[in-house]
């Protein structure tokens, strides 16, 4: 797909920007996003809002990394811009700065130790927003609502049936259906505030330590039960082959390393229900995924597919789906397991 354009020499001189060299992240699939060297030499993120979010989403990021910061949390910060506003709405888009926090970010992980870093920080990083009172902007409601996504996924199937990958698809969709009638509902939890896409990508490491710094891509902060946000760390941190691979599959030495990390930070704010909760909310948020990309692939949607290795939205989408089925399935005869580990890390 082709590169956004940066802004007007206008924009960025409204946007505090003016002599920045801008040089475009090759990560990161809704927002552009590019790293801009400041004459000074001092570094700072532009990105240019995705419409699917609304400009006010910017109050919600302020308002949770303020509270972050007072808390000691690391978290990258909206900056002001000339004239005192977080953003900036020109040339058709909605324009933002934030602070630039170094380190490296990956879209696999193979190391338990990173894993657990990654996990002791999503800890810290919802222990310090537990007191925060704020009303979302943008609440994301029914976000992992499994039964929408396979509603959604029986629609594309029945509305596209002269789609050229239709067979291809429906293939892939009837596993995907037939797990999904056996999964059972998680407990009822409380809401709680969370990152709403810990995946791994969105978490920035410190070169030097390997220790994991912060959490970005804060477009996606809401309240939703707890572990739910924890199914979808765990299929993205456990699965060393990545998103994109047939051979997904759930590693237990990263799962052991993830509950051991997050429960060393946790104990005083999770509870015993949200916790026995992760190996079943794991396996869900990954089915969920499957139907979605399923969907999606009839639909034609996908930010960013990679047209490099692909030949179509379609063709990417159902890599995807096939991954996450394939993840699903290695969940799914390790249930058993999993729930150990997460009780020997949650009494230990």
């Amino acid at each position: 797909m082709g590169e956004p354009a940066p802004p007007s020499s206008a924009t960025l001189a409204a946007l505090g920007l003016s002599g920045a060299t801008l040089t475009r992240f090759k990560t990161g699939l809704i927002n552009a996003s590019w790293l801009a060297r400041m004459q000074s030499g001092e570094h700072r993120v532009l990105q240019a809002l995705n419409p699917i979010f609304p400009a006010a989403i910017n109050r919600d990021i302020d308002a949770v990394t303020r509270h972050l910061q007072e808390q000691g949390i690391a978290t990258p910060r909206l900056l002001p811009l000339t004239d005192g506003t977080l953003w900036l709405n020109a040339e058709n888009t909605v324009w933002r700065v934030l602070s630039y926090i170094p380190g490296e970010t990956f879209e696999r992980l193979d190391d338990p130790e990173r894993v657990r870093s990654a996990a002791a920080l999503l800890a810290r990083f919802h222990a310090a927003l537990g007191d925060l009172e704020h009303e979302f902007a943008n609440a994301r409601l029914g976000v992992h609502d499994l039964a929408r996504h396979l509603e959604a996924l029986r629609r594309a199937l029945s509305t596209h049936t002269g789609h050229r990958e239709y067979t291809a698809v429906a293939a892939l969709a009837a596993p995907i259906l037939e797990l999904a009638a056996t999964i059972a509902p998680l407990p009822p939890t409380a809401d709680r505030i969370v990152h709403g896409d810990p995946k791994i990508s969105n978490v920035v490491f410190d070169a030097a330590t390997g220790a994991a710094r912060c959490l970005i891509d804060l477009d996606t902060l809401a309240r939703m039960p707890l572990p739910l946000e924890l199914g979808d760390a765990l299929r993205s941190w456990c699965n060393p082959a990545g998103e994109d691979d047939a051979a997904a599959a759930l590693r237990l030495s990263l799962y052991r390393a993830a509950v051991e990390g997050y429960a060393a930070q946790a104990q005083n704010f999770i509870d015993a229900v949200e916790w026995r909760a992760l190996p079943a909310a794991t396996l869900r948020i990954t089915l969920e995924l499957a139907a979605r990309f399923c969907a999606d692939a009839l639909n034609e949607r996908y930010f960013g597919w990679d047209d490099a290795r692909y030949a179509s939205a379609s063709a990417h989408n159902q890599a995807r789906a096939r991954s996450q089925l394939h993840l699903a399935d290695s969940i799914l005869s390790q249930l058993d397991l999993l729930a150990a580990e997460t009780e020997r890390a949650f009494s230990g």
